[in-house]
């Protein structure tokens, strides 16, 4: 159970308390509502520079990382589809210094031309060296305009192609931070050693002077239903055959979502899950196979992936995983669903034991509209039926809604 305080400052910035007077340290997690999701088609790859630039110096402050480290803090980011989450720890008695910092580069960024330059070649090598480069590492730069036809969620994270980085203007970097990095579009969070009154003063004094941005109501293209199955081939040099297929799912805060999520489970989770033990150990069709689901704020993909055996083609590999799911359809036994409930609600406990983790679980509940769902989500796993995993099986792994990638070995 995580309690929290809440409140919010006349600049619309969403502020949530976790208090924890066992702990000598204080976290800040700031979340922005920005992602790829949120990019113009094309100008890709902008929320993740944004990561690497608001490292770069801010209007008051030329560096981030240096009045940090000497107060004993540590900090780092990720931006995904949906978000930027930017967050550090300090000793308690050091919080302030992470409200400087944060509440600076939220203000304004430094917009110095040379850290442009210098993080824009950070992220052009970032996206050779990690998806062109490397073995299956632009499968998503290919799996995803597969699966999407209208939404945003057809580019990765890292974006489209490396000329949208490349040919990025100092006054289309200044557009989306004042577009996008607002307090009426961010949640900060504060965990640890703290309390709420304390955080109130806080946050007046350093968030409560930074301008209200204009409100984002652009609306993004919802994805049309899928209504026949897509496949695409692939040849580059890899080392084995591998075979990717995606079904269309929903996102992250809609009903069935868990379901979806203890579904994957129950055909990957660990060594005795359906896929492992039919398809790797018993059939050796596969020498590795996974499932997952992206959990998307908005639809999202199911995803089975693996590396083929050698001499197994992708159709032959393609046509057992349709046995396993199709099998799966007729019938979930009450023992796999115990087992994959049991092993999500030890995952939940487990990730909220470092305060770091409960701060950034609330954060992305709150994108909910209600961060209590934070505390809700055990019952929410607990809930899930055999027939509602059956059910969802039924409705998301058809072929019509599915998007196959056939990613071959050169000969």
């Amino acid at each position: 159970m995580i309690s929290f305080n809440s409140f919010s400052l006349d600049n619309g910035l969403r502020v949530l308390v976790h208090e924890d007077s066992s702990v000598q340290i204080a976290v800040l997690n700031l979340l922005y509502q920005v992602g790829s999701r949120n990019e113009h088609p094309n100008k890709t790859g902008f929320a993740h520079l944004f990561e690497h630039l608001m490292f770069g110096g801010s209007k008051n402050i030329p560096s981030y990382d240096e009045p940090l480290q000497k107060v004993g803090g540590e900090n780092n980011a990720f931006t995904n589809t949906d978000i930027t989450n930017y967050y550090l720890t300090v000793p308690a008695a050091n919080i302030e210094t992470g409200f400087w910092l944060e509440s600076d580069r939220m203000l304004s960024l430094s917009f110095d031309p040379q850290v442009l330059e210098v993080q824009r070649k950070v992220v052009i090598e970032e996206f050779k060296q990690r998806y062109l480069n490397q073995p299956y590492g632009d499968v998503w730069l290919k799996l995803r305009p597969l699966a999407y036809t209208q939404h945003p969620y057809q580019w990765a994270t890292i974006g489209k192609e490396i000329s949208h980085i490349e040919n990025a203007t100092m006054d289309d970097v200044q557009t989306f931070f004042y577009q996008h990095y607002r307090p009426n579009n961010a949640t900060l969070v504060v965990a640890g050693n703290v309390t709420t009154a304390q955080v109130k003063a806080l946050a007046e004094k350093w968030f409560g002077p930074i301008p209200s941005g204009e409100k984002n109501v652009k609306t993004l293209p919802q994805e049309p239903k899928q209504k026949e199955k897509r496949i695409q081939t692939v040849r580059a040099k890899v080392p084995a055959n591998a075979l990717y297929m995606a079904w269309h799912m929903p996102g992250r805060f809609e009903s069935g979502y868990y379901a979806c999520d203890l579904l994957s489970d129950v055909l990957s989770r660990g060594k005795s899950s359906r896929l492992f033990q039919t398809l790797v150990k018993e059939k050796q069709i596969f020498s590795s196979i996974s499932s997952f689901v992206t959990g998307t704020i908005d639809p999202g993909l199911f995803v089975v992936s693996g590396r083929l055996s050698d001499g197994i083609t992708p159709e032959q590999g393609e046509h057992e995983i349709q046995i396993v799911l199709e099998k799966l359809k007729q019938e979930i036994k009450e023992e796999e669903l115990t087992k994959v409930k049991n092993q999500a609600q030890s995952s939940h406990v487990f990730g909220e034991i470092e305060v770091m983790n409960r701060a950034m679980n609330l954060a992305f509940a709150s994108l909910s509209g209600d961060a209590g769902l934070v505390n809700k989500e055990a019952d929410l796993i607990a809930s899930v039926t055999k027939e509602e995993l059956v059910s969802a099986a039924k409705n998301i792994l058809r072929e019509e809604n599915c998007n196959v990638l056939y990613y071959l070995k050169e000969n």
